[in-house]
């Protein structure tokens, strides 16, 4: 089965009907096909950062509940090598604007050979992925 990154935008978009990325990030998840969405907890902790104010706090909890017990999502952990092979990432990327959980997501989806991120990030096509929410 093929497997996609998920990224922040993608589940802040699917989360949040307001999202300016929500109608594309249902469209693309209902047109996928079956695949398997691979994410971390790095991506989770900026969700709940993204949703932390009232109301979207509930749907961020309900959210991250929902994606942690589903069978085609699997949620890495985050670990001290991630968090340090991220790290040198971004020290040599020093004119890039990406952030370290960007530079973990890069890494691990080098790693894996994934190609797709479900994402609207332009940093994913600068590190040369898809982004399969972009226009």
């Amino acid at each position: 089965m093929k497997t996609v990154f998920a990224d922040t935008g993608y589940w802040v978009a699917l989360l949040n009907p307001k999202d300016q990325w929500h109608d594309k990030a249902m469209f693309t998840s209902k047109n996928l096909g079956m695949v398997r969405q691979l994410t971390t907890e790095m991506v989770l902790d900026e969700l709940l950062a993204a949703l932390s104010r009232l109301p979207e706090r509930t749907f961020a909890i309900r959210g991250v509940d929902a994606i942690r017990t589903n069978p085609n999502v699997e949620v890495l952990p985050q670990t001290s090598i991630q968090f340090r092979e991220a790290y040198g990432l971004y020290k040599r990327v020093a004119d890039k604007e990406w952030s370290l959980t960007d530079c973990a997501s890069f890494e691990i989806m080098k790693a894996r050979g994934i190609t797709e991120a479900l994402t609207h990030d332009h940093h994913f096509e600068q590190a040369g992925f898809t982004a399969l929410l972009r226009p």
